[in-house]
């Protein structure tokens, strides 16, 4: 096949790309903006999917975030596309931050005192799947299920992260709408002008080809009428 890879990729190497872009989060932050940009939607209806997605990606929903970005898109009446293209906004290396901070002010919020590091949270995440899962084999096995690390859980990082990054979510979100909103107007507009001055200048074209189309068609019809005589 023409476009068949040299080398399959591999779970993996899949896995890896998907975490860590090939070439580096420079490049992918990059063509996410240009993405954005070259929408062809209502600017005001492109700023608030990047609401949409900034907001989800304060949230707690690790492999969801796609979903509620379209979701909270759809109900602010925003641009699906440019919500999941900010969703992307939480990504490996800014999880980590948006997690201590989230957490942090959830337990302000929340008047809790917690000590917590990133490695506490992320190691509690993956328990906290782990046991989830295992509660699930029980209901085919006859294994007895566990619910006292999910409760410890909820209670000191899943609410406390999710008041945290509602709140963090709600103000990133607004400052990254009212930032973005007046590039992508202007944006919009250079595009459009440069739009209107190619049509202008393939209509200032068109007509010396077409009287040059005429000018042969004439000389055609002299020189069929010649040969007829």
């Amino acid at each position: 096949m023409i476009f068949k890879r040299r080398e399959k990729r591999t779970v993996p190497n899949l896995l890896r790309s998907l975490l860590f872009p090939r070439g580096g989060f420079r490049r992918a932050g990059q063509y996410v903006l240009h993405r954005m940009r070259r929408l062809p939607d209502n600017p005001h209806r492109i700023a608030r999917g990047i609401f949409a997605g900034t907001f989800i990606s304060f949230t707690p929903l690790f492999g969801l975030h796609i979903f509620g970005a379209a979701l909270v898109a759809w109900l602010v009446r925003g641009n699906i596309l440019a919500a999941l293209l900010a969703s992307l906004l939480g990504n490996p290396l800014t999880f980590p931050i948006i997690a201590i901070f989230a957490l942090k002010f959830g337990h302000l919020m929340l008047g809790m005192e917690v000590a917590l590091d990133i490695h506490t949270v992320t190691s509690a995440f993956v328990n906290a799947w782990g046991e989830l899962w295992y509660n699930f084999k029980t209901f085919f096995t006859p294994a007895q299920s566990h619910w006292d690390n999910l409760r410890n859980f909820f209670k000191t990082i899943f609410w406390p992260y999710c008041a945290g990054g509602v709140i963090l979510g709600l103000i990133a979100g607004t400052i990254m709408h009212y930032v973005t909103l007046p590039f992508i107007i202007a944006y919009q507009k250079v595009r459009a002008a440069k739009f209107k001055d190619r049509m202008s200048k393939s209509r200032f074209l068109k007509a010396p080809l077409a009287a040059m189309d005429k000018r042969r068609l004439a000389k055609a019809m002299k020189k069929i009428h010649l040969s007829e005589k």
